[in-house]
């Protein structure tokens, strides 16, 4: 219908990696990689592994998991969470019920899991479709002013100042 539709992840840095040189890495649709599941469920990889398939994002230190599922309808899926990683899935269509029995969650809804638990999704007569993320926390301070996350005060200062002298 014309419309766009897109998601944007921005990955914090470590402290002692914030400074590095920006990189972006664009990665078209005919490379995205995608696999099958038991269920029902087709996966497109974009950050870490499903099923030995590897996304073609790479190179980041939260050593992340970024997918995007769509399970057909009366599908499930299940996916193994590394147990340190903090996860979070985001409903786009359809609805999805997480962690077998529980409340169905309609589009532009979030769920964030605890700390290293699998994640099982099923969904209904409709199907549905949601991201899947997780990382391996930094467990660092954070201090954040619009565009900039930096660790301390000082260093928002620094980098508001560094961004009105033209310094990026």
């Amino acid at each position: 219908d014309g419309l766009l539709w897109g998601f944007q992840l921005w990955v914090n840095l470590p402290a002692k990696d914030k400074m590095c040189e920006p990189r972006y890495q664009n990665i078209p649709p005919e490379s995205m990689a995608e696999v099958e599941c038991n269920g029902g469920a087709k996966v497109k990889v974009i950050a870490g592994t499903v099923n030995g398939v590897t996304g073609a994002v790479k190179g980041i230190t939260a050593n992340p998991l970024y997918i995007d599922v769509t399970i057909k309808p009366n599908g499930d899926f299940s996916q193994p969470i590394t147990e340190d990683h903090n996860t979070f899935a985001y409903v786009i269509d359809g609805e999805v019920s997480f962690g077998g029995g529980g409340e169905t969650v309609s589009p532009s809804n979030l769920v964030t899991f605890g700390r290293g638990d699998g994640v099982y999704a099923d969904a209904g007569e409709a199907g549905g479709r949601f991201l899947l993320l997780s990382g391996r926390p930094l467990d660092e301070d954070i201090v954040r002013h619009g565009p900039f996350v930096m660790n301390t005060e000082e260093e928002i200062e620094q980098a508001i100042l560094d961004y009105r002298n033209g310094k990026f």
